[in-house]
Parts: C-alpha cells; sequence; structure tokens
C-alpha cells in the first residue's frame, strides 16, 4: 500500500510549483550568470566563484561569494563576500560591495549600465567619474583569486605604520 494516493501527489506538487513560482526570495535561472544574461548585462560581470544569490520581486539583489576577492578585467576589482544592486534590464544600480581600482585608488562601482548593447559598450558610474569598457571583456566569468583580502591590509601597510 503507498503512503501517498494519487491525488494526495498531484495536491503536493501543485502546492510545491506554486510556492516555487510566487516565493520573492526564490529564483527559476539556473545561476546567477543566466540571470544577468537574461536582463541584458553579460554573464561575466561577476565571478564563477557565486555561491548563491537571492532575486526580490523588486529587483533587489544580492549575490554570495565563498569571501572576498580580486579579479582582472581592464583594471583590478574587489568584490566584497556580499555584492548588492537594483536589478532593472541592462542595469544593477545602488551597486554596493564591488571597487574597482583606479591610478592607484580602489573606488566603489555605484552603477553598471548597457545603455545600447550594439554599441558593444558597458558604462561603470565609480563615483567621480564614468568609465566604457568594451563588453567583451564581460563575456565570460572570471576566476577571482582569494587574496583580495589583502587589499585592505595593503593599504594599512602604505599609511604611516610602514614608515617607521
Amino acid at each position: 500500500m503507498a503512503i501517498f494516493n494519487t491525488k494526495t501527489r498531484i495536491v503536493f506538487f501543485c502546492t510545491l510549483s506554486l510556492l516555487v513560482l510566487f516565493s520573492p526570495q526564490l529564483s527559476l535561472s539556473s545561476s546567477i550568470h543566466d540571470l544577468l544574461i537574461s536582463k541584458g548585462l553579460p554573464a561575466g560581470l561577476l565571478p564563477r566563484e557565486v555561491r548563491s544569490y537571492t532575486l526580490s520581486e523588486d529587483g533587489y539583489l544580492e549575490v554570495f561569494l565563498d569571501g572576498p576577492c580580486l579579479t582582472k578585467y581592464e583594471n583590478r576589482v574587489f568584490f566584497e563576500s556580499v555584492v548588492r544592486a537594483n536589478l532593472t534590464y541592462r542595469s544593477l544600480s545602488g551597486v554596493v560591495g564591488l571597487s574597482q581600482e583606479e591610478l592607484f585608488l580602489w573606488l566603489p562601482v555605484k552603477d553598471i549600465t548597457v545603455d545600447d548593447p550594439r554599441s558593444g559598450l558597458i558604462l561603470f558610474d565609480i563615483g567621480v567619474a564614468h568609465k566604457q569598457l568594451s563588453l567583451s571583456l564581460f563575456e565570460d566569468p572570471p576566476d577571482c583569486k582569494p587574496q583580495g583580502e589583502l587589499k585592505n591590509h595593503a593599504r594599512k601597510e602604505k599609511g604611516f605604520e610602514a614608515v617607521r
């Protein structure tokens, strides 16, 4: 004798399906990289080392990495353990947890936008400037090195204590 009859199984699977479809914290994309592509952004904006992510109904995205890390596109880029942003079509706005090295300074990335994919460019707002980069730099998710933790340590070393 089966524990669940056919009617019980159907009700169970329908309920489970509805939970998945209407839960605000679940995503139907198989990966964050697939989600980025579906939103008109390149997959390589985030590294391979993404552990998981959540996307709320209002587009608030939280991406969880294994730990802070460094990678390089045109310049070095630092990802914190959690990267947050508002995700809309072809845009990540209000980015938190991502910094880019410019002339020996680490500047927070505030917004990332693909205005016109035909231009082949992606726009990074780093607060003091807007930087246009080739979309081709972001085709594939990069490997991110865990020595990203050294970024803050190196900054401290260059201060007054290092002069002693």
